[in-house]
């Protein structure tokens, strides 16, 4: 197909990573699973928060936006995804396509303020204790998550926008599992000069920058840490920070390695990178962030009516 391809009635199909059947039967009920385990997690994690008023705190307000960002995150991509991987009809509208591009974007991004917010309330709690009380006010808190909310959405409205001046040609065969910024612009023949440069760009800024700033927060947490006189809760404290780096360690791993790199240099192992941030960790952010938590326990406990309490 050649010319100008954003008409209403184009469509692409999305082929996946696999066209065997009996892998695609494999990937079906493994993203199954997953998709199943993400969305009972991260609910059963705003149920909680949102019916218990000791977990009604900055930390937990953001916990909730976090959770609620995961719930969102992949339900916009992994039912189509499913869908395609039970049916021979795998086509996907340009509206959908983009509709879907959209929301991507604009919540890894939001995932990646709410992360950074997460790294300051710890860094206030810990080494500012005193002062948490004034420093984490109920305004700030909401004045933070809505600046996130506005950033993300106008970030991902920007690369979208930028994404309808293109042109494709040729075929709109996406072997892929979603669509995904760099895979379409493969498929792109007019110049992506301007996008990439936009992405990397504007990626510096809105990913490199929180990054930053989580790395001096943590910095600052650990000297704290080492100062506590308390074996057991100097322990505990390094194990939590531990899973929270580990988590944002993979979120900006993966995300570092699909689009801080030439758009040439894109190839489908890229592919597994994106499934990670995608797909692995919001599946992975309700046990890290939560379930270890023994106030949340306490919460789902009286959300179920189970000894959550006594898991360890």
């Amino acid at each position: 197909m050649n010319g100008d391809n954003r008409s209403g009635d184009s469509e692409f199909l999305l082929l996946g990573i696999s066209e065997n059947p009996e892998q695609q039967q494999i990937l079906f009920w493994m993203f199954l699973s997953m998709y199943l385990v993400t969305v009972v997690g991260n609910l059963l994690i705003i149920l909680a928060i949102s019916s218990d008023s000791h977990l009604h705190t900055p930390m937990y307000l953001f916990l909730a936006n976090l959770s609620f960002t995961d719930l969102f995150f992949v339900t916009n991509t992994m039912p189509k995804m499913l869908v395609n991987l039970q049916s021979q009809n795998k086509a996907i509208s340009y509206a959908g396509c983009l509709t879907q591009l959209y929301f991507l974007i604009s919540l890894v991004t939001l995932d990646n303020f709410i992360l950074a917010v997460m790294a300051y309330d710890r860094y206030v709690a810990i080494c500012r204790p005193l002062h948490y009380t004034t420093a984490m006010s109920p305004g700030l808190c909401f004045l933070l998550l809505i600046l996130c909310w506005i950033i993300s959405i106008l970030y991902g409205l920007l690369l979208t926008l930028l994404m309808t001046k293109m042109t494709f040609c040729g075929s709109r065969k996406i072997h892929y599992i979603f669509c995904e910024m760099y895979v379409l612009l493969r498929l792109v023949c007019s110049s992506t000069q301007i996008i990439h440069t936009v992405l990397v760009a504007t990626g510096c800024f809105i990913f490199l920058t929180p990054l930053g700033f989580m790395i001096m927060s943590y910095v600052h947490i650990v000297r704290a840490i080492l100062r506590i006189p308390s074996a057991s809760k100097k322990y505990k404290a390094f194990s939590t920070c531990a899973s929270h780096l580990g988590v944002v360690s993979l979120f900006y791993g993966t995300l570092g390695m699909v689009y801080l790199q030439p758009l040439q240099t894109y190839s489908m192992k890229d592919s597994v990178a994106t499934v990670m941030y995608a797909v692995v960790t919001p599946m992975m952010n309700p046990f890290i962030y939560s379930l270890r938590n023994k106030d949340m326990h306490g919460a789902l406990g009286r959300l179920l009516g189970k000894p959550f309490h006594k898991l360890k």
